[in-house]
């Protein structure tokens, strides 16, 4: 399990009136490249404003040439966690977990137990969806159930950053960032979970805390 790391700091802020984003393509090698590995987290008002849209990406830096090697791995839930009353303590969830060529959602739900381990909400919860992964080359397929939208595929990686440069910086061989820059990831793909979500399904202040995290089957 691992959580993005700025995304505490970001979430502190009304989610109607910004975007939160955390990411965190380029991890410590006994993790990097894993499946379960957490490339970028997102969450902003939707076009319908009356809706929250989560994406939490994965499996960073994947060539879109390598359609083969790139997949959901069916042991590894993806769980979007929402605070509502401010303690730092999800309160809400969203479970993804992939099956057969099909992503499923349960929630928005309140769990069973809180923290690193978890149980599958597919028992408690009437809020649920499934949508076909959407594999290279198709259009996105997206599926509406319930007042909620999902997806689940490949998508071009949507982070900016030039990380030649930054390593210049941290290393004292450059004073700032150049205007564009290069971007590190362009051509790359991460694979992506998307649900937009009413916000009279989370309920709350109107201000959430908000964090992913993939767990392992155990």
């Amino acid at each position: 399990m691992k959580k993005t790391k700025i995304l505490m700091a970001a979430a502190l802020l009304g989610i109607a009136t910004f975007v939160a984003i955390a990411a965190d393509h380029i991890d410590a090698p006994a993790v990097a490249g894993g499946t379960s590995d957490i490339t970028d987290f997102y969450a902003f008002r939707g076009e319908n404003t009356s809706n929250i849209v989560f994406v939490a990406s994965v499996q960073g830096l994947l060539s879109p040439g390598n359609t083969a090697g790139a997949s959901f791995d069916e042991n590894v839930m993806l769980e979007i966690n929402i605070d509502t009353d401010g303690d730092n303590v999800e309160d809400l969830v969203i479970q993804a977990i992939p099956r057969d060529g099909q992503m499923y959602f349960f929630g928005p739900t309140a769990p069973s137990q809180t923290g690193l381990n978890t149980n599958f909400s597919s028992t408690s919860t009437t809020n649920a969806g499934v949508v076909d992964i959407t594999k290279y080359g198709e259009s996105a397929i997206v599926k509406e159930t319930g007042g909620m939208k999902f997806f689940a595929g490949p998508r071009d990686d949507p982070f900016f950053f030039d990380f030649n440069q930054y390593t210049a910086i941290i290393n004292g061989e450059a004073g700032g960032f150049n205007s564009p820059g290069d971007d590190t990831f362009s051509g790359s793909n991460v694979l992506s979970v998307v649900v937009e979500v009413p916000k009279s399904m989370i309920g709350g202040s109107g201000t959430i805390n908000t964090w992913v995290e993939s767990k392992r089957k155990q």
